[in-house]
């Protein structure tokens, strides 16, 4: 899609294409209200500066719709598409790996009651269980920064790629 076929898109039309960036609806709103952009570069801005300072509770309802890293989100869903996507990257064949993860899933879930969230894309699987044996040692609220700048580096790569 072309930044002008986006900015022509009505209200709910441009909500259909942005939930399945991050299901964070004021992060959607201020996106739509944003336009028109005149170069992506705006467009960029404009979604970092509304996904700065998430919390606790859109933090929550954003998570509510990720897999766990190593598990395959099924389904139709764009969301679902862009997940597997992202995760396609990590060449998760060999078992071992995919057990570390798991294992590594259940400890965090325990810790933090929540799932592990971290860009997939563009590391690799022993990056990930390193990030995720690190993160398992930070305090809550350390945890939740690095949470909340995850799903920021998710939601805007995400929406770059509308533009790709």
């Amino acid at each position: 899609m072309t930044l002008t076929e986006f900015n022509a898109l009505s209200e709910q039309q441009a909500r259909q294409i942005l939930s399945p960036c991050v299901n964070i609806a004021q992060w959607v709103d201020q996106v739509i209200q944003g336009r028109p952009f005149a170069s992506l570069q705006q467009a960029m801005a404009c979604a970092t500066q509304a996904s700065d300072g998430w919390q606790g509770e859109a933090i929550a309802l954003a998570l509510a719709q990720h897999p766990r890293i190593g598990e395959r989100m099924i389904g139709d869903s764009q969301e679902a598409a862009l997940s597997r996507a992202e995760q396609a990257t990590l060449g998760l064949s060999e078992q071992q790996t995919l057990q570390a993860l798991l294992l590594g899933n259940r400890q965090y879930e325990q810790r933090f009651n929540r799932v592990f969230l971290i860009r997939a894309k563009g590391r690799t699987p022993a990056d990930i269980l390193a990030h995720l044996h690190r993160r398992l040692g930070n305090n809550d609220a350390q945890e939740l920064l690095e949470t909340a700048e995850q799903l920021q580096q998710i939601t805007l790569l995400r929406f770059q790629e509308l533009f790709d």
